[in-house]
């Protein structure tokens, strides 16, 4: 599941209970000491230009790139913390599948990956071995959601790229899935040091994201093991999906915006189509239904400026989650596809 294929997507343990305040949560994960606005002021004082010129260029002639990439970031901090470690390739005759090859980040397509080493390569030629690629990654997710009319946010830099071996066998449990119940996912985001709020809000993202057939399609047809529909969706949605989405074959390779009113438009009707029953997975129509989490979807759905506010602030603490820092744990990578 993904910001293109469903989203959204997380080390330290705090309780559920601590979760359910949006304003409660471990300081010592979202204040990261390390991290600052001006981080390479000295160092590379051309580098958010740098990555801005990449992503506008990209973004005129492939938008689905936004989306791709945000889902990039998600999942890159939600695994093995914000460290680059999604980058990875495989090297030939390795032991074992890095994070990029496992199941749930094969729809990630390849053009994500593609821009950030582009960017990585323009950031060499200007300052060669001085900003990570997770920092990158963390700009070019920020940029994109401008671009898609979304907020623009400070990035907090200092990110050391990961030096531990990206593992495939990490991903599933770390990032949420099409089946996830509200409980998974207030555990999930809890054990990442994000909250109930953060949770909601950075659902949002898929308002730009799209989802493949195979995540949504048994609540076409045979909804929790019924042989019927999901009665929580909405019966024309349903008519329009069931033509795109047949129950066996033919689907494979068939996306589905999150967003069925505005989904080229970073907004908030992704939260206002919560409440009309058009959200497409099951966890999307489940983040309404919740009385946890009702109360979020419609204050965002009736004040885009709050989600937006809410949003970057999330964006924040989402980029802080597991920072590696220091020789020991980190370096700073020439390219991102492979460790120094």
């Amino acid at each position: 599941m993904s910001l293109s294929s469903s989203i959204l997507i997380l080390l330290f343990s705090t309780t559920i209970t601590t979760c359910l305040s949006s304003e409660t949560v471990n300081t010592s994960m979202v204040h990261h000491r390390f991290l600052t606005v001006d981080y390479y002021a000295k160092t590379c004082p051309q580098l958010e230009q740098i990555v801005a010129f990449v992503t506008s260029q990209n973004f005129k002639v492939s938008p689905a790139t936004a989306p791709a990439t945000i889902r990039l970031f998600f999942h890159d901090c939600f695994v093995q913390g914000c460290d680059g470690s999604i980058l990875i390739s495989m090297k030939p005759g390795s032991m074992g599948l890095p994070e990029k090859e496992s199941e749930d980040n094969q729809d990630i397509p390849a053009y994500a990956y593609q821009i950030i080493e582009k960017a990585k390569a323009m950031v060499e030629m200007k300052c060669p071995g001085v900003v990570s690629c997770a920092d990158i990654l963390a700009l070019a997710a920020r940029d994109y959601i401008h671009l898609a009319g979304g907020p623009y946010y400070a990035v907090k830099k200092g990110r050391w790229d990961g030096k531990q071996k990206p593992m495939a066998s990490l991903v599933y449990p770390n990032i949420p899935h099409a089946n996830s119940t509200i409980d998974n996912l207030i555990k999930l985001f809890s054990s990442k040091g994000l909250t109930l709020n953060d949770l909601v809000v950075l659902s949002g993202a898929h308002s730009i994201g799209y989802a493949h057939c195979k995540h949504f399609v048994n609540r076409l047809y045979n909804f929790k093991g019924t042989n019927k529909p999901d009665p929580d969706m909405d019966p024309r949605q349903l008519k329009s999906l069931r033509m795109t989405c047949p129950q066996h074959g033919g689907n494979v390779g068939v996306v589905i915006p999150f967003d069925a009113t505005t989904p080229f438009s970073f907004d908030n009707a992704y939260f206002q189509n919560l409440q009309a029953k058009l959200g497409l997975l099951a966890t999307d129509k489940e983040l309404f239904l919740d009385p946890r989490t009702r109360p979020l979807v419609q204050a965002f759905a009736n004040d885009k400026n709050k989600f937006f506010q809410d949003f970057s602030s999330a964006m924040e603490r989402l980029g802080n989650v597991g920072v590696k820092r220091g020789k020991k744990h980190g370096e700073i990578r020439r390219v991102c596809n492979m460790h120094l």
